[in-house]
């Protein structure tokens, strides 16, 4: 029987923010944390938040890494890194910005290629919704994106809605709470089956040892 216990329960969560220049990270990351809205700014190196939220009454310690936005210093390399540290990945692009929606796909494959499995927990945001002047990505295209990559999409804007930035990364905590409970299902699955072949293999040299 599955211990449900406290013990079992994830603690801790590593959340990676990936996406290209301009479409937002930091100023998610920060909204996220402390509901204040900051216009994006440049930064040379990737940043780690750490912060205790409350998801669905449950207390979680995160860690959020938010990428460099610079694609000469961050590297295929170095995003590789974060995507090996990271549980749960948050990929943005900009509503005014056709190349940053277009790398959605290829950082996706990234995390795949990576992680090598499927399933793993992503959620796409499209960002800056109030800027329906500049928009170059319909709505239509990101849900339909979303699906084939078999993602929850979320389209909002930093700027106006903590309550939105909120959902969007609550959203990714309970994917990765999922996915870390069937990881301990799978566990408990193959400890049972390795328990049963001790146990027939214990049987079988008895047997033999009574026929000597």
């Amino acid at each position: 029987m599955t211990d449900s216990g406290p013990s079992r329960k994830m603690s801790r969560a590593k959340l990676v923010i990936l996406g290209r220049e301009n479409c937002g990270k930091t100023a998610l990351c920060v909204r996220f944390i402390t509901k204040r809205f900051i216009g994006e700014y440049d930064h040379k190196k990737e940043v780690t938040y750490r912060c205790r939220k409350t998801v669905d009454k449950e207390p979680i310690d995160l860690e959020i890494l938010d990428t460099a936005n610079k694609e000469s210093v961050c590297s295929a390399a170095t995003v590789e890194t974060s995507i090996k540290w990271g549980n749960g990945f948050l990929i943005m692009y900009s509503i005014t910005d056709r190349s940053s929606f277009e790398s959605v796909s290829r950082l996706k494959r990234l995390i795949d290629h990576v992680k090598q499995t499927l399933g793993i927990p992503t959620v796409i945001v499209a960002n800056k919704c109030d800027m329906e002047n500049g928009r170059v990505v319909r709505t239509e295209e990101g849900q339909a994106l979303a699906s084939d990559l078999r993602c929850s999409f979320f389209e909002l804007s930093v700027a106006e809605s903590s309550l939105a930035v909120e959902v969007a990364v609550e959203k990714l905590i309970r994917e990765v709470r999922l996915e870390y409970q069937r990881h301990l299902l799978a566990m408990d699955r193959r400890s049972r089956m390795l328990q049963m072949r001790h146990a027939l293999s214990r049987k079988l040299t008895r047997s033999k040892t009574m026929q000597w």
